[in-house]
C-alpha cells in the first residue's frame, strides 16, 4: 500500500513536468553560486582578510528588509496567483534572479557587489518563498487532495536533487564560469516556462473598473488587495489547524533562517571553510535528503501522517542547530548537517498540512499568508543572529564559544516542536467535488 503511494506520488507528477523542469534549473543555478558567494563577498569587502564582520552584517540587513517587505509581499503574490493565474506570478518571480547574478558575472569589485546586494534585495523580496508557495497551488490544482504529500516530497525532494547539482557544479567548474553558467540556467527558465507551461486556473482579473480614472482604478486595487489579505487572515485564524500551522513555521523559520543568515560565515572563521568544503556539506545533505523526501516520506506519511513526520523531523532541526553550535572539531559540521536529510520533511509535511486545511479555490491565499508569517520571522531573527555571531567570532567575544548564536536560534526550535505536538490536522472537503484541471503532460 505504501509503495502505491509512493508510486501514487510520482505518478501524480506527470502533469507537472513543465514546471518542474524550469524550476529544477532554476534551483540548480541558485544553489551553484551559494558556496561561491561567500568568497567573493569576502575578498571584495575585506581583502586579504579569511574573517570580515562586514557581510555578515550587510546580510542581515538584507534579510531584515526582504522579511519586512515580504509581510505585505507574499500575501499579494499568493493573492494574485489565485485570481489572475499561476503563470504570470511564476514567471515573474524566476525572472528576478537574473539581474543580480548578472552584475557579479560582470564585475566582482567592491562597488559591484554592494550594487549586487541591492538588487538581491529586490529579487529576494519578490521569490524568495514566493516561488515555492505558487509552485504548490500550482500542484494543488493539479494533484488530487489523497496524492498531495506525496506530491509534495517528491517536489521537495527534486529540490534537493537540484541542491545537490548545483553544488557539484560549484565545487569542479572553475569559479570564473560559475556565474555565466548560473545566468544562462536562468534565463532558460522563464523562457520554457512562457512557452510551454500550461495555466491552471480559470480565473481573470476583474475587469468592472475598466472605465474608472487612473487614480480611482488604484485605489480600487489597493482595496481589493486588502480586502483579499483580510480574507486571507480569517481563513486561517477561523481554523485551528491553520492557526497552529502558522506558529509552527513562524518559529521554525525564526531559528532557521538566523542560522542559514550566518552559518557560511561561522565556518569560514571558526574552521577556514572555502567553497570546496561547503559544497561537500551541501552535496552530502542533498543526496540524503533526495532519498528521504522522494522515497521515505512517501512511504512513512499513510503510516503516521503528516503530525509524527513533522515531529520528529523540528527535533532533528533541533539536533542539528545545537552541534553545529558546539561544533569543537571540523569534522562535527559534517556530523551536524547530516541531520538534514531528517529535517528537510518539515517542508513537504508543513505543504501537505496546510493544503489539506484549505480550499482549492484559496491555496494561493492561505500559503501566501503563512508565507507571509514566516517573513516576520526572517525579518526577526537577523537582528540578533547577526550581531550576536559577530560578537562570538571576535576576540571580544565573553566566552569561548563560537556558536552561540546558533545555539540561541536552536530555542527557537524547541518551541516550534512544542506547538507542533499540539497540532491537529484536519481536511477541508469544501472543493472536494473539484477535479484536478491537468490529467497528463
Amino acid at each position: 500500500m505504501a509503495w502505491k503511494t509512493s508510486y501514487g506520488g510520482f505518478k501524480e507528477l506527470r502533469p507537472l513536468f513543465h514546471l518542474l523542469l524550469p524550476l529544477c534549473l532554476h534551483w540548480v543555478a541558485e544553489e551553484m553560486t551559494v558556496s561561491v558567494l561567500v568568497d567573493v563577498t569576502t575578498t571584495a569587502l575585506c581583502p586579504a582578510h579569511s574573517t570580515c564582520s562586514q557581510p555578515i552584517y550587510i546580510t542581515g540587513i538584507q534579510q531584515t528588509i526582504v522579511g519586512l517587505f515580504k509581510m505585505v509581499v507574499l500575501p499579494i503574490l499568493g493573492q494574485l496567483a489565485d485570481e489572475n493565474g499561476r503563470k504570470p506570478v511564476l514567471l515573474l518571480t524566476v525572472s528576478t534572479t537574473i539581474f543580480p547574478f548578472a552584475l557579479l558575472a560582470w564585475n566582482q569589485s567592491k562597488g559591484f557587489v554592494y550594487a549586487y546586494y541591492v538588487l538581491r534585495t529586490i529579487s529576494y523580496i519578490l521569490s524568495q518563498g514566493s516561488i515555492f508557495c505558487i509552485a504548490v497551488a500550482y500542484v494543488a490544482d493539479v494533484v488530487s487532495e489523497n496524492n498531495r504529500a506525496a506530491a509534495f516530497s517528491w517536489i521537495t525532494g527534486l529540490f534537493s536533487a537540484s541542491h545537490v547539482l548545483g553544488n557539484v557544479l560549484a565545487r569542479f567548474l572553475p569559479e570564473k564560469y560559475i556565474f555565466s553558467v548560473s545566468i544562462a540556467l536562468m534565463i532558460f527558465c522563464p523562457v520554457y516556462m512562457q512557452i510551454f507551461l500550461v495555466e491552471t486556473t480559470n480565473k481573470l482579473a476583474p475587469q468592472m473598473d475598466q472605465d474608472l480614472s487612473c487614480l480611482t482604478k488604484r485605489v480600487a486595487i489597493i482595496h481589493r488587495r486588502c480586502v483579499s489579505m483580510k480574507d486571507a487572515a480569517t481563513i486561517v485564524m477561523s481554523s485551528s489547524t491553520l492557526r497552529s500551522i502558522s506558529l509552527v513555521s513562524f518559529f521554525y523559520e525564526m531559528g532557521m533562517s538566523g542560522i542559514s543568515t550566518v552559518l557560511l560565515y561561522y565556518l569560514k572563521a571558526a574552521f577556514g571553510f572555502d567553497k570546496n568544503q561547503f559544497s561537500e556539506i551541501l552535496m552530502m545533505v542533498g543526496i540524503g535528503s533526495i532519498v528521504s523526501q522522494m522515497l521515505v516520506l512517501p512511504l512513512i506519511n499513510p503510516l503516521v501522517g503528516e503530525k509524527v513526520i513533522l515531529c520528529i523531523s523540528l527535533c532533528a532541526s533541533i539536533a542539528y542547530a545545537v552541534l553545529y553550535g558546539l561544533a569543537w572539531a571540523s569534522w562535527v559540521p559534517y556530523l551536524s548537517a547530516s541531520f538534514g536529510v531528517i529535517y528537510v520533511l518539515v517542508k513537504p509535511s508543513t505543504f501537505a498540512i496546510i493544503s489539506k486545511a484549505s480550499s482549492l479555490s484559496d491555496q494561493g491565499k492561505v500559503q501566501g499568508f503563512i508565507a507571509g508569517v514566516q517573513s516576520i520571522s526572517s525579518l526577526l531573527s537577523p537582528v540578533a543572529m547577526s550581531p550576536l555571531t559577530s560578537w562570538f567570532l571576535s576576540s571580544s567575544a565573553p566566552f569561548d564559544c563560537k556558536g552561540f548564536s546558533i545555539i540561541c536560534a536552536s530555542i527557537c526550535m524547541v518551541i516550534s516542536l512544542c506547538y507542533a505536538c499540539k497540532l491537529k490536522p484536519e481536511s477541508c472537503s469544501r472543493d472536494d467535488a473539484e477535479a484536478p484541471l491537468l490529467t497528463d503532460i
